[in-house]
């Protein structure tokens, strides 16, 4: 899983980057201010769990466990429910896509109580 979640990391990291350019000087004229507020949203959401990722990679090295398995793929479900919902919300104009992002929030606040649950067995 370390390889699969640096992978990930390295791609979340690169495509959060590469979006949050397109917003900046893509979309700006095409969308509208609020909705190009939650593609950064989606953005920043996406930067933070690939740096996550790479933590949880970096960590697996040393401290084996299910429960960072389990984190770093909860990271990796939030950042493609959560983030790609926001995404596909604005580009598309369907507001039923905004249903799926509170899942991906809920992926993420899983995610964070794995790595702290992992981090109090290891202690």
């Amino acid at each position: 899983m370390l390889r699969v979640f640096l992978l990930l990391a390295a791609f979340a990291g690169f495509t959060g980057v590469a979006l949050g350019a397109f917003a900046a000087h893509g979309l700006k004229a095409r969308l509208s201010a609020e909705y190009l507020a939650v593609f950064q949203t989606g953005v920043h959401y996406q930067l933070i769990h690939a740096l996550a990722l790479f933590g949880v990679a970096l960590l697996l090295q040393r401290l084996p466990s299910g429960l960072l398995q389990a984190a770093g793929s909860l990271f990796a479900l939030g950042i493609l429910l959560f983030s790609g919902s926001l995404y596909l919300l604005t580009l598309s104009g369907i507001g039923k896509l905004g249903m799926i992002t509170p899942l991906g929030g809920l992926a993420f606040l899983a995610g964070w109580l794995c790595l702290g649950l992992a981090a109090w067995r290891a202690a």
